[in-house]
């Protein structure tokens, strides 16, 4: 990342969101059904869900009879999992320093969540010594270019950064380097009938909290005038574009 993450604030920005994520989360399910599709005909035992926000994709799992580990940076999204049952075991942690031994999971998923980590290839690299040989990575991430119509606006209104910057596919490759690892990239756009509907999606998946732990402050009725008049539109609706990327790593 161009700017070190601060985990804490990480970790409280999600928890803020936990009691109504689910509710702006269209587009991890989005991207984790794709990353579904990408392991069509494969039965894993064990999975680590790395990142599991509120559980969703646990439940997935548990449900197709794999024993699911759940792990979070955020306490709370770790609570409301645990609430839901929708895994077997439960862990607070670092997806870059992972409280588990090498070998244990046949499959390591990760559905947009390696994108808060400081350095990829440590939180991949994490991932990958956990799973057993023969097993997989799974992971889905941002790339650059996502959310242009956001940073187009916003250029309208202020100079500030209003939401991260990921890094570019070549580096998001660079990462997987040394790992038996086929990615695809892919535009994903939502629409919204008003720029408070896609605000209200970023702030409720935790898109817009800023690495260093900055906290935009409250939107001025002008503001967001000028940031309706400035977004992008296509037949009346308000887009937000994500290049999102999927990546399966095989464990050798």
């Amino acid at each position: 990342m161009t700017k070190p993450v601060n985990k804490l604030a990480v970790a409280q920005a999600f928890g803020r969101a936990a009691a109504t994520y689910d509710d702006f989360a269209e587009i991890q399910r989005t991207s984790g059904s794709s990353l579904i599709n990408r392991l069509a005909g494969r039965e894993f035992a064990q999975v680590l869900d790395a990142g599991c926000g509120t559980g969703w994709f646990s439940r997935y799992w548990k449900a197709q009879g794999s024993h699911v580990t759940a792990l979070d940076l955020s306490p709370k999204m770790l609570s409301v999992t645990r609430e839901q049952g929708a895994a077997d075991r439960y862990l607070e942690g670092d997806i870059e320093s992972l409280p588990l031994a090498d070998e244990q999971v046949s499959l390591a998923w990760s559905n947009l969540a390696v994108q808060w980590c400081n350095d990829l290839r440590q939180g991949l690299g994490e991932l990958y010594r956990v799973t057993k040989p023969g097993g997989c990575v799974a992971f889905t991430t941002l790339a650059a270019g996502s959310l242009p119509e956001l940073h187009d606006a916003w250029r309208a209104v202020d100079e500030r950064a209003h939401a991260n910057e990921f890094l570019t596919t070549d580096e998001i490759e660079s990462a997987c380097r040394s790992w038996r690892a086929a990615l695809h990239v892919e535009p994903v756009t939502q629409y919204f009938p008003d720029v408070m509907s896609a605000m209200r999606t970023l702030k409720g998946v935790g898109a817009t909290h800023l690495h260093d732990g900055r906290k935009s402050s409250v939107m001025t009725r002008q503001q967001l005038q000028r940031l309706s008049l400035a977004w992008p539109q296509r037949d009346g609706a308000f887009p937000l574009t994500w290049q999102l990327v999927s990546g399966v790593i095989e464990r050798d």
